[in-house]
């Protein structure tokens, strides 16, 4: 039952780090548009959301390697343990 407990910590760690830079990204970008909305009294929509966007893209893109190699790692530690599981 132990192991059980192990693989579902480690899905849930590996889920968070994974992402993380990107939820991040948004909260920090999403922040800096919405002050400069504010200060400049501009309110539109777009504004919002393009560069959450495009910031989102370019660090999926950078983090990309990194990400697959976690998930990867994960998948590999989950294939050595499916034999070990008694129901």
């Amino acid at each position: 039952m132990d192991s059980i407990h192990e693989v579902i910590k480690m899905c849930l760690t590996t889920g968070l780090m994974v992402a993380a830079p990107i939820v991040l990204t948004a909260l920090i970008v999403g922040t800096v548009v919405s002050l400069l909305q504010t200060l400049t009294s501009i309110q539109e929509q777009t504004l919002s959301f393009v560069p959450k966007l495009l910031a989102c893209g370019f660090c999926l893109w950078l983090m990309a390697p990194w990400m697959l190699e976690q998930l990867g790692s994960l998948f590999e530690m989950m294939l050595t343990k499916a034999g070990t599981f008694t129901p």
